[in-house]
């Protein structure tokens, strides 16, 4: 019985963290960092500072929380699907926290680029426009660094999505669905380092890894938490 309610708890406490994941994930990225990679010469960087350094520090605060619930949430799974496989599981949560890792060194440029809108010495040494590229640059650093650990998640993703194949109590489309998410990363991100013309085809390969991401992982923490908030036995292998 005690095991019973362990799972229960953990199920909820991935599907909570998945969804924190999910709302800071797109606050950050889509909010914040897509409306300041506008052209430099529209990004009013330094005439309006304040709101540039204020925007940039909420993305950062919801980027930490992202890696904070992500690392609960890669135990979290870790445990849950442990009877399943213990050596898939265990190779599922060390590359989710490879992804982890890379993504907090990632989050080094933006504490750069932030600090770069207050440096007002450099700014009078080089130059606004110089200033701008800098900060531009920043941002591509933090994408570029992101992408490399979205390598080792599409890998994470492929085990998790065999574990759940593996289990008999999730229903095997979810574990389909993750595969090829999984598999919608890895071929993303290395089309991005391998294709020099990479733009020509980039809502193709987005819709690759969004279709099966989003509708994956989301009925996925679904699934989580409706299962786990059921007082009935939760058993998973």
């Amino acid at each position: 019985m005690k095991t019973e309610s362990r799972n229960r708890g953990l199920a909820l406490l991935a599907g909570l963290g998945y969804l924190i994941i999910f709302f800071t994930g797109i606050y950050a990225n889509f909010y914040v960092l897509e409306s300041l990679k506008a052209p430099t010469a529209e990004l009013n960087l330094f005439s309006d500072a304040g709101g540039v350094v204020n925007q940039l520090r909420s993305g950062l605060f919801a980027f930490v929380c992202m890696v904070i619930f992500d690392l609960v949430l890669t135990w979290a799974l870790f445990e849950l699907l442990k009877p399943v496989s213990e050596s898939l599981s265990r190779f599922a949560a060390w590359f989710r926290l490879v992804n982890c890792a890379v993504f907090a060194v990632a989050l080094y440029h933006l504490f750069s680029a932030v600090n770069l809108t207050t440096d007002t010495e450099y700014l009078a040494l080089f130059g606004e426009k110089q200033a701008k590229a800098l900060f531009m640059q920043k941002l591509s650093d933090f994408d570029s660094l992101w992408l490399i650990g979205l390598v080792f998640f599409g890998i994470h993703l492929i085990a998790l999505g065999v574990l759940v194949l593996k289990s008999a109590s999730v229903p095997r489309l979810l574990g389909i669905l993750l595969v090829l998410a999984g598999l919608g990363y890895l071929t993303d991100s290395f089309a991005q380092f391998l294709l020099p013309d990479y733009g020509n085809y980039q809502d193709l390969f987005m819709m690759a890894v969004v279709l099966p991401g989003v509708v994956g992982e989301m009925s996925f923490t679904i699934w989580l938490l409706i299962k786990g908030s059921k007082k009935k036995a939760f058993i998973l292998n």
